[in-house]
């Protein structure tokens, strides 16, 4: 029996342009409305333990669909079944009443979730605790710094534990050590066999954590099957003109800026992050091509040899970190990328945090052009990004022959051929 099931669900919004406009609509039996329809009739199913990556354009129908899911929104027409208990990770905190307390607002958030005073007391001083704000709780959530508010919103929203979970665009919220612990206490309910429904923008994310995809487009499922064959479909498509509105251009000039931090020695030279800091960080990122240094860098196809230089530090009490190097064309379109969890490379920290590593692209085979290169620092499950640095160089790349395309691929002639 499926966990989610919908039948014919669609939505349709409605607007008013004034408003006694629907009053009129009522008296004179004249529409004076506007419709949209978010989402056309839809069939979907998904079984328990299924995490569904939800992929599409900006106003594609996603939210609207997560929504439905979460029962925020109603459909329009059709049937929606949701078995067991559901926890939202969409507009965190939207039901939060500024006035009242950050206890006060963990009750009344429970009970819109339906749970009882009873269970919230018995779940109070766990939100707590995890939100890390205690000394707080009676101050009214608008005196709240941002960070401190989405630290109690995720805390509430994730204190049960659901049947199904339901995640808008952020696989980890906050900033520092609870990004990684909210990023956690996902992963932790993907590994208790949990059903998960994922919307996001990044492509690589939907892959890595995903089993199925979904991929919606004006309002339509567009497509539905295994995560890396709707992704990459999806992927084809934002190369078209009429997927290129979802690009966003990747300018590699005078904008982007390196990353590079002065580091915190201690008495006893250990790297030493910033209190409360994310657990791990870029120290410093370097590209060069055959020798040379630099923000913008000249290669030539077969010829030259691309490297760069990453170091970073983290905590020693969480995994070691992997890294990943991704190089762009102009259009911010993916060329192609390496990471050490891909290939399967365990990287190593010295005794003061500190990790060193080097990537090298020999005879580089890119074909002429621009290309930026961006370095990202993940967990150690590729999926969490700690810190990036994106655009932290462009590569001019000129060729001597008359090779067409993006990179120029091994290949032999054979038959009538005289070499």
């Amino acid at each position: 029996m499926s966990v989610i099931a919908l039948r014919g669900v669609g939505k349709t919004y409605v607007h008013y342009e004034h408003v006694l406009d629907r009053l009129r609509e009522v008296v004179t039996g004249r529409r004076c409305h506007r419709e949209h329809v978010a989402l056309h009739p839809l069939d979907l199913a998904v079984e328990a333990g299924e995490v569904v990556g939800v992929v599409g354009l900006n106003g594609a129908g996603k939210s609207t669909l997560l929504k439905l899911l979460a029962n925020t929104l109603q459909p329009s027409m059709g049937r929606l079944e949701v078995r067991g208990r559901v926890s939202a990770l969409l507009e965190l905190g939207a039901g939060f009443h500024p006035e009242m307390s950050g206890r006060d607002n963990v009750y009344l958030s429970g009970a819109v979730m339906g749970l009882t005073r009873e269970q919230v007391d018995a779940l109070y001083d766990s939100i707590v605790d995890f939100a890390g704000i205690a000394d707080f709780m009676g101050e009214p959530v608008k005196n709240y710094s941002s960070g401190m508010f989405v630290r109690l919103a995720f805390s509430v929203a994730t204190c049960v534990t659901p049947d199904v979970l339901i995640v808008d665009e952020a696989l980890s919220v906050g900033d520092g050590i609870f990004a990684r612990k909210s990023f956690d206490r996902i992963m932790q309910f993907k590994q208790a066999g949990k059903t998960i429904f994922f919307c996001s923008h990044s492509l690589y994310q939907v892959e890595a954590l995903c089993d199925r995809a979904v991929w919606i487009h004006e309002g339509r499922v567009r497509e539905d099957g295994p995560a890396s064959v709707v992704v990459a479909a999806y992927n084809g498509f934002l190369g078209t003109p009429g997927g290129a509105g979802a690009i966003v251009p990747a300018d590699a000039g005078a904008g982007a800026a390196a990353v590079t931090h002065a580091d915190p020695v201690a008495a006893d030279g250990a790297v030493q992050p910033a209190p409360g800091a994310i657990t791990a960080r870029l120290l410093k990122v370097e590209v060069e091509v055959d020798g040379v240094v630099g923000r913008r860098l000249q290669l030539t196809t077969h010829r030259s040899n691309l490297a760069v230089r990453i170091r970073f530090v983290s905590d020693a009490a969480s995994p070691v970190p992997t890294v990943a190097v991704a190089l762009t064309g102009t259009d911010g379109r993916m060329i192609t990328s390496a990471g050490s969890l891909n290939d399967q490379r365990q990287l190593l920290r010295d005794t003061n945090g500190v990790t060193e590593v080097t990537l090298s692209f020999p005879r580089l085979a890119l074909l002429k052009g621009r290309y930026a290169v961006n370095i990202y620092l993940l967990c150690e499950r590729g999926i969490h990004c700690y810190e990036e640095a994106a655009q932290i160089a462009e590569i001019e790349v000129s060729q001597e022959g008359l090779e067409q395309g993006v990179v120029s691929l091994p290949h032999e002639w054979a038959g009538s051929v005289e070499s």
